[in-house]
């Protein structure tokens, strides 16, 4: 039987610390079904570590998060994504195991130009840090306009699952939504290989800046619920439920 939310009340309470602290564990290996237990239980790539938390901090505030997940088996590829693809078209794009080389690092270099937040130095230090090897079955999407590397996104491959870790692109062509075209192409990937879940991270609560990650297809998306160590369909008033304060009992939302 599914738990009420007065039924959770009391769980609620005593987990709530442990959720506002972050926690990571860096393994030395890591197999195909080890990364999809670890995703399917809201945790994320960084670095050569794994870590999950529940809630970030953003210009000085609070912010509660919720890790998000595509059921690929049930995306509809919509009119519009079907013309994002095909104005992409004429772009030649490959998929291959990651290599991070000077060509992908002067991109990346460019891509930081055209950005308004601080992201990682370099491809090299967001991907592993200070490390030097790789843990993670780690695969890497370029995107050519003729020879010019103009985008470059990574994903993670489990045995039925992708997560998505980083996207970068030439600021010039921003307007062809690069960012939106490397993950619809991992998604395609992710068709290709029978897998079933794809993994964009975490979207925030009251803050919208993440929102892009639910462009695909909000009726395919999932969020997961550590109260209930569960993964429900994406809707705002179950995260409206979840993040309430004073907990009434009135909505059961693992319905």
């Amino acid at each position: 039987m599914a738990k009420s939310f007065l039924d959770l009340r009391q769980e609620f309470r005593k987990t709530l610390s442990i959720l506002t602290e972050p926690s990571i564990y860096y393994p030395e290996q890591l197999k195909g079904r080890q990364l999809d237990a670890f995703l399917e239980r809201g945790w994320y790539r960084m670095f050569q570590s794994l870590f999950t938390t529940h809630f970030i901090t953003e210009q000085d505030r609070l912010y509660r998060v919720f890790w998000l997940r595509y059921n690929i088996l049930s995306i509809r590829f919509s009119r519009r994504l079907r013309l994002l693809m095909q104005n992409n078209s004429r772009f030649s794009h490959s998929i291959k195991p990651t290599e991070v080389n000077e060509e992908v690092e002067a991109l990346y270099a460019l891509y930081k130009t055209g950005i308004d937040f601080d992201p990682a130095s370099s491809v090299q230090q967001w991907l592993f840090g200070d490390s030097q090897a790789n843990v993670f079955d780690s695969y890497m999407v370029e995107v050519r306009d003729k020879d010019l590397l103009i985008a470059v996104g990574v994903f993670d491959k489990g045995e039925k699952s992708i997560a998505g870790i980083m996207n970068f692109y030439h600021p010039a062509y921003k307007k062809c939504s690069p960012g939106k075209y490397l993950m619809l192409l991992k998604m395609q990937y992710a068709i290709a290989h029978k897998l079933q879940w794809y993994y964009p991270g975490y979207i925030i609560y009251g803050y919208s800046k993440f929102d892009y990650k639910l462009f695909a297809d909000k009726d395919a998306a999932e969020i997961y619920i550590p109260e209930l160590n569960s993964w429900l369909n994406y809707a705002p008033s179950v995260m409206d439920a979840v993040e309430r304060a004073d907990l009434t009992g009135e909505e059961d939302i693992s319905q």
